[in-house]
């Protein structure tokens, strides 16, 4: 018999998601509850802390017990407290100057930099502030979008390979030091397959990454352009996907190998200030290529 856990888990939805009650993350955790916790996020995918009270110290401590982490690129805004490890998500600005990236608009589904060769592995995120209404983070089970996939459609994209536009960002604004392009199969980016295999689990998934200038190598673009249309028109549907409401003090994990998310928008003039970590790796497994 499989011992008894001993946190609290609570699901919040159907498809994915749990809350680990009753846990204060900014204290030093026992090497087995880490390990506790490491074997929840693998099988809900998303995990949920409420209630924390984090410094930025606290939070990386917390991400290092699953793995490095990375730092934030040169030209983005980092933690204030000279953690190069947190990203600031955030629509307020001081002295005319924001103090965060994303803004108050809507960023569609997406996979944390599928863009590159290796993309991250888990990615976490903490509430500071958020506004009254709007500015949810939902997420999609790429297991279960898999699983359900008519035959058909499966067979269509056994074996394909999917580019992932690196010259965009998830709300569609042109990268910095970029051009854009007059076709999809021209667009820069990593390539990866449409089904991969998690790392950890063994469990095949949909890795589509983001639908804006995704391609599939070796197909005509409207081709492409019909299959990719069918394939997310099936992964929108709401039985794989949890909405996320969030409160000051939230913490939020997610397995970045198999979740896609996307943002609400909110009222510009509200604040939402957010400190995020990314991990690139998981400790003891190299990140799925």
């Amino acid at each position: 018999m499989m011992p008894q856990s001993s946190l609290d888990i609570q699901p919040v939805s159907k498809s994915l998601g749990a809350e680990i009650i009753n846990v204060d993350i900014s204290q030093p955790l026992s090497a087995s509850l880490i390990d506790e916790i490491h074997k929840s996020w693998l099988k809900n995918l998303v995990l949920l802390f409420r209630n924390q009270t984090l410094s930025d110290a606290d939070l990386v401590a917390f991400s290092r017990n699953f793995g490095d982490l990375d730092s934030v690129p040169g030209w983005e805004p980092f933690s204030p407290d000279t953690h190069p490890e947190v990203l600031v998500v955030s629509n307020v600005q001081e002295n005319g100057t924001p103090i965060g990236v994303l803004g108050d608009g809507e960023a569609s589904w997406h996979t944390d930099m599928a863009y590159i060769a290796k993309p991250p592995p888990a990615s976490l995120l903490y509430s500071l502030e958020v506004p009254d209404t709007g500015g949810d983070t939902c997420f999609m089970n790429m297991y279960d979008a898999l699983d359900a996939l008519p035959d058909d459609l499966r067979r269509a994209i056994e074996g394909k390979t999917l580019n992932h536009d690196s010259s965009h960002d998830s709300g569609g604004n042109l990268r910095p030091n970029h051009q854009m392009f007059t076709s999809l199969a021209e667009a820069p980016g990593a390539r990866h397959p449409i089904i991969r295999k998690h790392p950890d689990t063994g469990r095949p998934a949909l890795f589509l990454g983001r639908r804006l200038h995704a391609w599939i190598v070796g197909m005509d673009v409207a081709q492409s352009d019909a299959l990719l249309d069918r394939l997310w028109e099936h992964c929108l549907q709401e039985d794989f996907t949890y909405r996320h409401e969030w409160q000051p003090g939230d913490l939020l994990m997610w397995d970045n190998r198999v979740t896609m998310h996307r943002r609400d928008p909110f009222d510009g003039g509200a604040r939402r200030v957010m400190h995020r970590t990314q991990l690139k790796g998981i400790a003891g497994v190299e990140a799925a290529a």
